[in-house]
Formats: C-alpha cells, structure tokens, sequence
C-alpha cells in the first residue's frame, strides 16, 4: 500500500471511528451500513442492540446480477439501495439510520442513499 492509500484508509477509519459513537442500530431502527469497494458495492441493515444483521445487499447479489449490465457504478448503487429498501418493507422495517462508514456522502454512497429513500425507507 502506498503512502497516500494508507492515508486515506487511515482517514476513513478515523472519520467511521467518530461516526461510530453517534450513530446505533435498534430493533426497530437498525442501522444502515455502507460498503464500496473498488468494483463493488454493499448495504446491510445491522441491529446493534442484539449484534446481528437483519439483511444484507449488494451488487453480486443474484436478484440484481442480471440488471446490472451497462450500468455505470452511481446506476449499480441506486439499484442495491432500492433493492435493500424492498428486503426491508419486507421485514416492516421502515425507518433506519444511516451509517456513511467513513465515506464522504457523494457519488455512489450518496446514490445508495438515494435509491433507500425512493424505494420508501425514511432516514
């Protein structure tokens, strides 16, 4: 890892250790989790009270593997946060809280966000 790659994974880490304290997942709000990668992107609905996770989504999920062709990363990231938005009206969850994880909120996290949102979750 380079110098400035492991600058900015040291940043990110400090910035989710700070987001960390604020922001907590209940039975009945859980906490709605972020993940990119590089290719990738991950959402999973996290009930900290209990320490487990409720659901979890992601782009080499197979009910969005197929709709995913042509579609650029922001497009990809909308569709998993509809996706997680259906998985959880599916389980009457309806409000959640939103954990960034240390992203900064644009491009493809602010994109997940917006595909929670219109798929109705409240945050």
């Amino acid at each position: 890892m380079s110098k400035i790659t492991r600058k900015k994974h040291e940043t990110r880490l400090r910035r989710k250790k700070h987001i960390r304290k604020i922001v907590h997942g209940t039975t009945e709000r859980p906490r709605l989790v972020i993940f990119r990668s590089l290719h990738h992107i991950y959402a999973q609905l996290v009930d900290d009270v209990q320490g487990r996770t409720l659901l979890g989504v992601s782009s080499l999920s197979p009910e969005l593997k197929d709709r995913t062709g042509g579609k650029n990363r922001s497009e990809i990231a909308k569709l998993v946060g509809a996706a997680c938005a259906q998985k959880a009206k599916s389980q009457n969850i309806e409000t959640v809280v939103f954990d960034r994880n240390g992203f900064p909120y644009h491009g493809r996290v602010k994109a997940i966000a917006d595909g929670a949102r219109d798929g109705g979750l409240k945050f």
